[in-house]
């Protein structure tokens, strides 16, 4: 049995199974990254739902893994030299399950970079322009007068669009025919930016081709179904 006492969250958020990795996440964007990135590799998980809106992430007890305060972070009881190891940062942990797993991460080195410029691409751009974007579309954003804030995140989300638009031309996936960590970490985002925050005419995503069928390509997936409502809100 893992001891996983040396680690504070766990006595905010208890592990029932302490042998599985932990997940603290909250099915947002980012934190839909990992629940499907772990429903696809079949890795044994105990999920924790962390409600942000009752800043759950900002108690001590997430912040001693966290100090960013952000979700999702994991606790893997079995990690490297087989000790327990917590890890935050959405984009980190997916490279740590694909090299966990060796899964959903091409083995040759040229592919495998290539993958992981992607998911920066992902973690550098798109989610902090979609991000903005939904705070000045439809949240308290939306009530300032001068849109020019607004304009420039949907000018910029448009163009990140098209470069997508452009690499999925005659491709399934962004890495071609093999389905990686890189379209997992986009698809909770594209899905959010065309879905919850109701950007699609907006940014014209009807005028694009590729990315709508990999969006649809990538729903149908169904440990992407599971991952996108993990943990549950009602939890």
């Amino acid at each position: 049995m893992a001891d996983l006492s040396a680690f504070p969250i766990t006595t905010r958020w208890p592990a029932q199974h302490p042998d599985r990795l932990q997940l603290y996440s909250l099915p947002t964007p980012n934190g839909v990254k990992v629940s499907i990135m772990l429903e696809e590799t079949g890795l044994p998980y105990e999920p924790h739902l962390i409600d942000i809106g009752k800043n759950e992430t900002w108690g001590p007890e997430f912040l001693s893994l966290n100090p960013n305060g952000k979700i999702p972070a994991i606790l893997d009881p079995d990690g490297p030299d087989g000790k327990p190891f917590g890890l935050f940062e959405s984009g980190a942990i997916l490279l740590y399950l694909a090299e966990k797993t060796g899964q959903l991460m091409p083995s040759d080195p040229a592919r495998r970079y290539e993958t992981i410029q992607w998911v920066f691409f992902q973690m550098a751009a798109v989610g902090p322009m979609f991000g903005q974007v939904g705070y000045f579309h439809k949240f308290a954003g939306r009530e300032i007068e001068d849109k020019r804030p607004l304009e420039r995140y949907r000018a910029e989300s448009k163009r990140l669009l098209g470069v997508l638009e452009t690499r999925l031309d005659g491709r399934e996936w962004l890495m071609g025919g093999d389905y990686t960590i890189a379209d997992i970490s986009l698809l909770g985002w594209v899905r959010n930016l065309v879905g919850f925050y109701g950007a699609g005419e907006l940014v014209e995503f009807d005028s694009l081709r590729n990315v709508p069928a990999w969006l649809e390509r990538g729903l149908a997936r169904p440990a992407v179904q599971r991952g996108l409502s993990i943990p549950s809100r009602e939890a």
